[in-house]
């Protein structure tokens, strides 16, 4: 068997032991640290890398059991093997120290060849450890990468349930609000510059509503070109989920307008809420998204493309929920499609930012 070198700390209170033991050590490659007693073994345990401890049984003050049980009680130090050794041929203090958690048992005067052989089995044992914690460590990272992966999908309840069962999943949300909003003038502007350029600028802009999404405490849904979609109320459900979506669309108007000013565009967004029940969930089996369905997305939807450039338009149901809250102003009825006429409202700014 090849032999595994390794730092080894020899613990022996008597120096004619430890200067041999030191050189047979050394002779086949390790590196050997040595220790006159048991306080000092536990010192040098917590300030160097060791792979395997030479500890004598019978030492004053802090004795080889006593090391021995603090080595294998500290979560730091216990994976590290410990060979004892003992002038003691006592099969009662062989068993004592196996229990205790001893790799082996080695007695005095040393065989040459049976030390080098359970050291070498002592350090392989480490070696082996070693490359499972390594592996170990290594797979935490992958799942983590993964876990960061998934999040950037799913929402973090979602994905639990992904994971626990892979069915479909869809769940009904009785209220949430659903914001839409588009980049007016985008796609021309597109054209004007190179493909790195345009993603980099969209880029971007949705990251300030990421951003936004987040301190809200609304789960974006997805984006469709220079389009961003984001929902209040799931896939928790909470109360406040109009407020948020409303100081989600005012700081993303004040977010296209410092960007305007630092950057010297013309950006103008056009943004169009609705309330009302959905149907949420993860369909498929390959690029799987989590998306909203029903005739309160879609209301959304016809919001925003039928708004004004720098404008908010919500519907009725929205505006019923907000009005004590914030200034809107009445658009009127207008033709959506698929609706016919409804009355719609701009949504103008928080009633405490006009008392201040």
């Amino acid at each position: 068997m090849e032999v595994q070198k390794g730092n080894v700390l020899v613990v022996d209170d008597i120096e004619t032991n430890l200067d041999l033991l030191s050189r047979r050590l050394q002779r086949q490659g390790h590196h050997v640290i040595l220790a006159e007693g048991g306080h000092q073994a536990l010192t040098l345990l917590k300030q160097q890398a060791i792979d395997l401890v030479l500890l004598d049984v019978m030492m004053p003050e802090v004795d080889g059991y006593q090391v021995l049980k603090q080595i294998k009680s500290d979560e730091q130090l216990r994976h590290i093997p410990v060979l004892m050794i003992s002038a003691l041929d006592d099969l009662d203090c062989v068993v004592r120290c196996i229990e205790m958690g001893a790799e082996d048992y080695l007695f005095k005067p040393f065989n040459p060849v049976l030390l080098k052989a359970r050291v070498n089995a002592c350090l392989e044992k480490k070696r082996f450890y070693d490359r499972e914690q390594a592996i170990y460590r290594q797979l935490q990272i992958e799942q983590e990468k993964s876990e960061r992966l998934l999040l950037s999908i799913l929402p973090k309840p979602i994905a639990d349930q992904l994971k626990q069962s892979p069915s479909t999943i869809a769940d009904y949300f009785p209220e949430v609000t659903v914001l839409f909003a588009d980049i007016v003038g985008f796609t021309h502007l597109s054209s004007q510059r190179s493909p790195i350029e345009v993603v980099t600028q969209l880029n971007q802009i949705f990251s300030m509503f990421d951003h936004l999404a987040d301190r809200h405490g609304l789960e974006k849904i997805k984006t469709i070109g220079d389009a961003y979609m984001v929902v209040g109320g799931l896939p928790l459900p909470h109360p406040d989920h109009a407020d948020a979506i409303a100081e989600m669309a005012l700081d993303m108007q004040n977010a296209i307008a410092q960007l305007n000013q630092a950057t010297g565009e013309s950006f103008a967004i056009r943004i169009g809420i609705n309330t009302g029940a959905v149907v949420a969930g993860v369909i498929g089996a390959r690029k799987f998204t989590y998306d909203l369905w029903g005739d309160t997305v879609n209301i959304a939807s016809r919001m925003e493309s039928q708004g004004v450039p720098g404008s908010i338009q919500t519907t009725r149901a929205t505006y019923e929920r907000l009005r004590d809250r914030y200034l809107f102003e009445k658009r009127g009825a207008i033709e959506v499609r698929g609706r016919g006429a409804m009355i719609t409202y701009w949504l103008k700014e928080r009633r405490s930012a006009i008392a201040a």
